[in-house]
């Protein structure tokens, strides 16, 4: 599967929105400073994704949602997708470092 996804700084309220084929291991990438455009703005949290099945329809959908320039439009997304998946409760675990696994909890 491939993703287009949203992240919100924890600390400035920013977001990043991306497209991946490993959602778990982008998401370990930013909240460790190995993706130059979100170093500064550690930690990142999950706010919302899509799943595809190929990388070329994710990056259609991520240049489609960064062509609206809106923070009220992105948060809104946001919103309707916690609001239509309230029950499901999703981890994302990424490893920290040798042999340990650190979750990620996307805001639901």
């Amino acid at each position: 599967m491939f993703y287009t996804y949203i992240l919100i700084s924890k600390n400035s309220g920013r977001y990043y929105i991306g497209a991946t084929g490993d959602l778990k291991v982008r998401i370990f990438a930013h909240n460790h400073g190995k993706v130059r455009s979100t170093g500064s703005y550690k930690p990142w949290e999950l706010f919302y994704f899509e799943e595809f099945f190929s990388m070329g329809q994710a990056l259609r959908r991520e240049k489609q949602i960064k062509k609206w320039k809106s923070r009220d439009a992105i948060r809104r997304l946001g919103e309707h997708f916690r609001i239509l998946d309230k029950s499901r409760i999703l981890d994302f675990v990424a490893p920290k470092g040798g042999d340990k696994i650190g979750k990620i909890r996307a805001k639901v």
